[in-house]
């Protein structure tokens, strides 16, 4: 099958397009990151991430070049980006660690105010995800709250794995646009 029709359209905002370059191109990106990480959460979550900024960028795509071979450098953005945040992260854990060394502190547990802040997060997130389409606040639920796999979610709302990915997809994105527009 001609792919360079489906890239055409999903240029134009065609959704049907996307779908199908998302399930045409899926297993190749998520199999190659999945060799890179050794670990399915992080591939799973780079190959989303991947689609997400593909599709975002969809118009500066060059024919020149293979639409997998696109995909597959793009995600290997993603993932290098993912290994800096891990890095930086881990970095910091390490400087507070040797501060609580160094200082001898002797409650290193969340104080009143850190447990206030992360509690009005929560629930200014949870305000936030009560604004998307019932649909999509499920998704989200079973994904990030009960930390489901992909296939887990599909089977629990008994649709195909593919419209899954693409209803996580979505909703993380108007879940953002939702969250940017509320500061």
């Amino acid at each position: 099958m001609e792919i360079s029709p489906h890239i055409e359209k999903a240029k134009k905002g065609d959704q049907i397009a996307f779908t199908y370059l998302l399930d045409h191109y899926w297993n190749e990106v998520y199999g190659f990151m999945l060799k890179r990480t050794e670990n399915e959460t992080d591939a799973e979550d780079i190959t989303i991430e991947t689609f997400s900024k593909a599709f975002d960028k969809i118009a500066s795509y060059n024919p020149e070049y293979q639409f997998n071979t696109w995909l597959i450098a793009i995600a290997k953005n993603v993932h290098i980006d993912l290994l800096r945040k891990k890095k930086s992260a881990l970095f910091i854990e390490i400087t507070d660690e040797e501060d609580h060394q160094a200082y001898n502190v002797a409650d290193s547990s969340p104080s009143a105010e850190d447990d206030l802040i992360t509690e009005q997060n929560l629930s200014q997130l949870l305000q936030f995800i009560k604004e998307l389409k019932p649909h999509y606040q499920e998704v989200i639920q079973l994904r990030y709250f009960q930390e489901m796999s992909y296939q887990e979610i599909a089977e629990q709302v008994q649709e195909p794995l593919s419209n899954v990915k693409i209803k996580l997809l979505r909703a993380k994105k108007l879940l953002a646009e939702i969250i940017q527009n509320k500061r």
